[in-house]
């Protein structure tokens, strides 16, 4: 039986006396769209450094396909993680952004070539390859960061706010890659406020609140936490496990 590609257990993170993240248990299996959810410093953020090996846990375990979090460089194979702030250089154009990529994870140069275009083309920046980073715009950032994201075909993609600076087109583009990818046995964490791409694209939902995991279930399963009538949306539901009265049972 193959293990969960994302497992966490009474995952915790402090910082002095701060709770940043209390307890965490995940067990996400492959091939599943887990929308992440939750107000501004819920804990989502640290949740993902967590996973990727960024930040130590105060307590707890994490593995992503069954390999301890632990030493980031077991897991380097394993995850591609899209911040909310992608890394990019400004002086280079996107081409030479994801050729280095390609240095540095030691791919096959050959074999990612062609990758590379296909990518490039599937996101309409061919004609804008070979033009420095500092020059685009913020959609297209995204759009290379995400590229280079995914270009080492990782089982486990960690993104945060994928569609943020995109415009509808775009949007639509990503949230197909996405789709193809889950399809492919690829298992996506995504974190976003953008509640209709989780709507959208989730097999599974989770919805952080102070720290601590207060709604898991499929959409009509969390939707359904809202205790309204049926025209409830995962808007409703969000706000409702999110109240401090809710949040707190």
């Amino acid at each position: 039986m193959c293990p969960p590609a994302i497992e966490t257990d009474a995952l915790r993170k402090t910082y002095g006396n701060t709770v940043a993240l209390q307890s965490l248990d995940l067990s996400i299996e492959a091939g599943t769209i887990y929308g992440f959810l939750g107000p501004n410093g819920a804990g989502k953020t640290t949740t993902m450094r967590l996973l990727t090996g960024l930040s130590d846990p105060t307590s707890g375990t994490a593995s992503l396909s069954g390999t301890p979090v632990g030493d980031r460089r077991s897991i380097a194979d394993i995850v591609g993680y899209l911040p909310e702030s992608p890394p990019l250089y400004g002086e280079f154009s996107g081409r030479e952004q994801l050729e280095y990529v390609v240095g540095l994870r030691m791919l096959d140069a050959d074999r990612t070539a062609e990758r590379i275009e296909e990518l490039l083309a599937q996101f309409d920046l061919i004609e804008d390859a070979d033009r420095r980073i500092s020059g685009y715009s913020t959609g297209m950032k995204q759009k290379v960061a995400y590229i280079q994201t995914i270009l080492h075909d990782p089982p486990v993609l960690l993104l945060d706010e994928p569609t943020a600076g995109l415009d509808p087109r775009a949007a639509r583009q990503l949230k197909e890659s996405i789709a193809q990818l889950s399809e492919a046995g690829t298992t996506v964490f995504l974190s976003t406020h953008i509640l209709p791409v989780v709507e959208e694209l989730a097999d599974t939902i989770g919805v952080l609140y102070d720290g601590e995991l207060v709604a898991e279930g499929s959409p009509d399963a969390v939707t359904e936490r809202a205790e309204a009538d049926g025209d409830a949306t995962l808007e409703d539901a969000f706000l409702a496990v999110t109240s401090e009265p809710m949040a707190n049972r």
